[in-house]
């Protein structure tokens, strides 16, 4: 069984009498590696490694600092299959879809370093004759990435690309769940020589190691994604240093479907969009509103999609969806699964565990749903979609807002003006026109309400990890 390191200034530290913690393959239930359990102290010395490699690594050139992102881009791509397989094994993911993620992590980390040269600042008109004003960004410091379960690899990016070439150091928190890949990662910032301190990786509990970054006053901004309850923790405790935060917490995704819509492309962008990585992503189409006069038709096609889907092992390419990533993650689904047959809708298309090793449930369509059920109102986060009938544009738009939540939403239309309304009224960080619920790497992946602040991707998602340097400068006039 392998037993993984902490990777702290460029060493990976001897296990000792530290705890460990299993890492369970949620497809056959078997204890497949264990992780140490990092200690407060080991919190604190990880922070001071990266404390201290900023303020060289800081002065690196982006452009240099963009060559390692390259670096380390070629070594995941040669180690794919490696990290396709850790992910997999640890998480659940289909076998196809770890290589996809593994695949973008290495795409991710070059697309980075394409914008080393894109960092600039300003210069702005002063009121006096004899002054000029600089505007400047500089790196923010040291950045914590707390990382979820669900993707583990492409989640490495996200938290270490820009940060590494906006000249920033990193301490890097993996989920308990699937920690694996990241210190498969680090293994490859070892490999390449990335300078000591520049990534470090700390393995353990968010009451240790989440509380010691989101609270060390060395660290400049903490990045994290996962639940709106962690992230209003991870608040409050970096509000006693006044320390940054970007935050990418949960979802509850309105998907609406038009009369008008292409119906047999949007039933496919919805299957897609529910069911992609077993339900567990927090983009995905959580609600589905369908207006009346296509409802039938919908239900039907879905019905019959949603049938012919098959959850199995992961391992094997013809299956549709792998396991729940652990067995609590599959009891808060059933339980929200129940609530619903509680509450009167009905389950056209499975709705139970699947019996046997392995935290699988059935792919499940819920329909006739109720806009005030807990299966509308709460994050599902598994396998299952639930819809709603809606009669008016007006309708659908009032109970997409209806939420706490404000990360993703979606309208399927043929009409301009339909689509154009949906843009403008639906109030969401992100709106999806007539296809499925996905980023881009060049776009802003961002929320609003409880769904967090700040925001990844792209140009703007770089300036989260940057901080502004204002100067006044006076000269002698010739």
């Amino acid at each position: 069984m392998k037993q993984y390191q902490l990777y702290i200034n460029g060493e990976f530290l001897d296990n000792g009498d530290r705890e460990m913690l299993d890492v369970v393959n949620p497809a056959t239930e078997e204890v497949i590696s264990q992780v140490p359990k990092a200690t407060e102290e080991d919190v604190a010395a990880a922070v001071d490694a990266a404390y201290e490699a900023q303020k060289a690594w800081g002065k690196v050139p982006a452009i240099e600092r963009a060559e390692w992102l390259n670096k380390l881009a070629d070594k995941v791509d040669e180690n794919r299959e490696l990290f396709a397989q850790t992910n997999t094994a640890e998480m659940g993911k289909r076998i196809n879809e770890s290589r996809d993620e593994a695949t973008w992590l290495g795409v991710y980390l070059r697309y980075y370093a394409s914008l080393a040269r894109t960092i600039k600042g300003e210069i702005i008109t002063s009121d006096s004759p004899n002054e000029n004003i600089f505007l400047y960004k500089k790196p923010i410091g040291v950045c914590a990435g707390i990382m979820p379960w669900n993707f583990p690899l492409f989640l490495i990016g996200r938290k270490v690309a820009p940060a590494l070439v906006c000249g920033d150091t990193v301490v890097l928190k993996p989920s308990s769940d699937s920690p694996n890949g990241c210190f498969e990662f680090a293994k490859l910032c070892d490999e390449i020589g990335l300078p000591k301190g520049v990534v470090n990786v700390v393995s353990g509990s968010g009451a240790v190691v989440g509380n010691g970054l989101s609270g060390n006053p060395k660290v400049a901004m903490v990045s994290m994604t996962g639940s709106t309850p962690v992230g209003k923790q991870i608040m409050k405790n970096c509000a006693e240093n006044v320390t940054k935060v970007s935050l990418e917490l949960g979802g509850n995704a309105p998907f609406i479907v038009m009369d008008d819509c292409d119906l047999d492309a949007t039933i496919e962008n919805c299957f897609n969009s529910r069911y992609y990585n077993c339900g567990e992503v927090c983009n995905a189409a959580e609600r589905v509103y369908v207006q009346a006069g296509i409802y039938d038709e919908f239900v039907a096609k879905m019905t019959e999609r949603v049938a012919a889907a098959k959850a199995g092992d992961p391992l094997d390419e013809s299956v549709d969806m792998g396991p729940m990533v652990n067995a609590k993650q599959r009891e808060i689904v059933l339980d929200l699964i129940q609530s619903a047959r509680d509450e009167g809708a009905k389950i056209v298309v499975g709705g139970n565990a699947i019996e046997g090793k392995g935290y699988f449930i059935e792919p499940t369509l819920i329909v006739d749903c109720d806009h005030d059920m807990r299966i509308m109102r709460e994050e599902i986060f598994g396998p299952v979609m639930a819809v709603s009938k809606f009669e008016t544009l007006d309708e659908a738009i009032e109970k997409a807002n209806d939420t706490n939540y404000g990360l993703t939403s979606s309208i399927h239309t043929t009409d301009f003006d339909t689509a154009m309304r949906g843009l403008n009224e639906i109030n969401f960080g992100e709106i999806y026109v007539n296809r499925h619920h996905f980023e881009a790497f060049q776009g802003f992946h961002a929320g609003v309400r409880q769904s967090g602040l700040g925001g990844d991707d792209g140009e703007h998602g770089l300036e989260e990890f940057l901080e502004t340097h204002i100067a006044y400068v006076d000269y002698k006039l010739g």
